[in-house]
C-alpha cells in the first residue's frame, strides 16, 4: 500500500478528505490535463490496485466515489478524443507509432542526460512501474479466442514468467534502489507532476471500462512496439553514467521485440477479425499513447533543456 498524496488543489483535497471518512467534494470543471484531476483520478484508482494505507478498502466499490470518478473520466476521456485524428486505419496507427524521434527521451538520456536526469525519469516512471502490467491485466476476462491466449503469454512474461524475482515491477525496484531512490510503492507518488500520472489514468480508464477494451488493446500494443528500442536506448544511457543495474531495461529489449508481435497479429488480429466494430477503439488507443506519452516527452524535455527538475519537488529528488 501507498500513503494518501498531498492534494493539489480543490478537487483532490476533496478526494483524499473523502478517503479519509470526509464528504465528497463536487466534480466542478478541472484541467483536463491538470494536476488536481489527474491525482484525484490517480487516488480513485488506486482503491483497485493495492489501495492505500489507513483508506477502507470498501470504498473501492463506493457509489458516490464511483460517481464521482465517472464524472472526472468524461472530462479526461474527451479531452483524449479531442485531442487526436482518430479513424479506421490500424496499420497506419501502427505505422505512425514506429516512428522514431531522435528527440525523445530516451535518446536525451542516451547521448547527454546526467545521472540526475536519469533518476528523475526513474521517478516518474515508478507510479506505474510499480503496478507494471496490472493495468493491462484488466483486458484479459473482457478478450476471448487467440487474443485472450496471446495476452496472457505477454502478461505471463511481464509477471516474471511465474518467478517474483523476475516480475518487472520488481526489477524496476532494483533499478530504484541502485540509484539511490526510495523503492517502496508509490513513495514519489507526492513529486509526480500531471504529464505522467494521465499516462497510468489511461490506461487504467481503458482497463476498467469493458467498452473501452479495444483501447486498452491499442494502447498495449503502442506501448510493446516502442519500448524495445527505448530500452535498448536507456540500457547504454545506465552504461555510460555508470549504473551497473541495467536488468529492467535490457529484460525489456528482447522480451517486448516479441511481445510487439504477438499484440500485433495475435492479441489485435484476432480481437478485429472477432469484433471489427472495435476497430476504431483500438485506433484510439494507439493514438491516445502518442498524445498522453508526447504530452509527457514534452514536460520532461522543456524542463530539462532549462535545466530545472521535472519534478514538482526538486528537493525530493536529492539534486
Amino acid at each position: 500500500m501507498g500513503h494518501l498524496p498531498r492534494p493539489r488543489g480543490p478537487l483532490s483535497e476533496g478526494i483524499v478528505s473523502a478517503l479519509s471518512g470526509g464528504p465528497l467534494p463536487p466534480a466542478g470543471d478541472p484541467d483536463p490535463f491538470g494536476d488536481d484531476l489527474h491525482l484525484s483520478l490517480y487516488a480513485c484508482y488506486e482503491l483497485h490496485y493495492q489501495g492505500f494505507d489507513g483508506v477502507d478498502p470498501e470504498l473501492e466499490w463506493d457509489p458516490g466515489l464511483l460517481g464521482l470518478r465517472r464524472d472526472l473520466e468524461r472530462v479526461f476521456l474527451t479531452a483524449l478524443r479531442d485531442g487526436v485524428e482518430g479513424g479506421t486505419d490500424v496499420e497506419a496507427a501502427v505505422d505512425a507509432t514506429m516512428v522514431d524521434s531522435p528527440g525523445g527521451v530516451s535518446h536525451f538520456l542516451e547521448d547527454k542526460g546526467e545521472l540526475w536526469h536519469l533518476r528523475e525519469y526513474v521517478t516518474h516512471r515508478s507510479v506505474y512501474h510499480h503496478k507494471e502490467a496490472d493495468p493491462h491485466a484488466w483486458a484479459i476476462p473482457r478478450l476471448t479466442g487467440q487474443a485472450k491466449a496471446s495476452l496472457v503469454a505477454v502478461e505471463f512474461d511481464e509477471y516474471g514468467g511465474g518467478r517474483y524475482a523476475r516480475m518487472h515491477s520488481k526489477l524496476y525496484g532494483d533499478l530504484m534502489r541502485a540509484l539511490g531512490l526510495d523503492d517502496s510503492y508509490l513513495a514519489r507518488l507526492d513529486d509526480v507532476p500531471a504529464p505522467m500520472l494521465a499516462v497510468v489514468n489511461m490506461m487504467s480508464l481503458f482497463g476498467l471500462h469493458r467498452s473501452l477494451r479495444g483501447a486498452l488493446v491499442g494502447h498495449f500494443a503502442a506501448a510493446e512496439i516502442t519500448t524495445s528500442p527505448a530500452a535498448a536506448r536507456m540500457a547504454r544511457a545506465l552504461d555510460r553514467l555508470g549504473v551497473a543495474e541495467t536488468v529492467f531495461f535490457t529484460e525489456h529489449v528482447e522480451a517486448d521485440a516479441v511481445h510487439e508481435q504477438v499484440l500485433r497479429r495475435d492479441v489485435v488480429g484476432d480481437l478485429l477479425r472477432r469484433e471489427p466494430e472495435l476497430t476504431g477503439d483500438v485506433v484510439f488507443g494507439f493514438q491516445a499513447t502518442d498524445l498522453v506519452e508526447g504530452r509527457f516527452a514534452a514536460h520532461l524535455l522543456d524542463a530539462w533543456d532549462d535545466g530545472r527538475t521535472s519534478l514538482r519537488e526538486a528537493a525530493a529528488d536529492g539534486r
